[in-house]
């Protein structure tokens, strides 16, 4: 994701800028709010930087940002089970007005790529648990 900044908004004491990767995690929060919604689906590279403990809150996400509008582009996980149409109309909703909402840019798309359905590990069935030992037998003798 490009560090470059784009204005956003003059004003008499300076002007307001807003970096790609700040309205992306703005859209990553938003849909990771959505009931339905797994995970985002980045890049193996995403992946693998998760893996040495670093959050990415920019994966599976692409943005565009102009002077007054911006485009997201979300690759998702969807969890088994939730209709994925509207989950995905949702998603499109909350990004839409949380953007919107947080920075002032008009949000003229929200496309949403559903890469993967996510299902639950299934849980294994408790082992019974072990019958107890059987009492040691009486002495026969004193």
């Amino acid at each position: 994701m490009d560090e470059k900044e784009i204005n956003v908004e003059s004003t008499q004491g300076g002007k307001v800028v807003f970096a790609e990767d700040v309205v992306a995690t703005i859209a990553s929060l938003a849909a990771g709010d959505v009931e339905g919604v797994h995970a985002m689906s980045g890049t193996a590279m995403e992946g693998l930087t998760e893996k040495f403990g670093k959050k990415s809150y920019t994966k599976g996400i692409r943005v565009e940002v102009g002077t007054e509008e911006c485009a997201v582009d979300l690759s998702l996980i969807i969890k088994y089970g939730y209709r994925i149409q509207e989950v995905a109309k949702k998603v499109q909703q909350e990004v839409k007005n949380a953007i919107e909402t947080m920075t002032g840019l008009r949000v003229v798309e929200v496309n949403v790529f559903v890469n993967a359905i996510f299902f639950e590990p299934e849980k294994k069935a408790e082992a019974p648990a072990p019958a107890p030992a059987p009492a040691a037998p009486a002495p026969r003798v004193k």
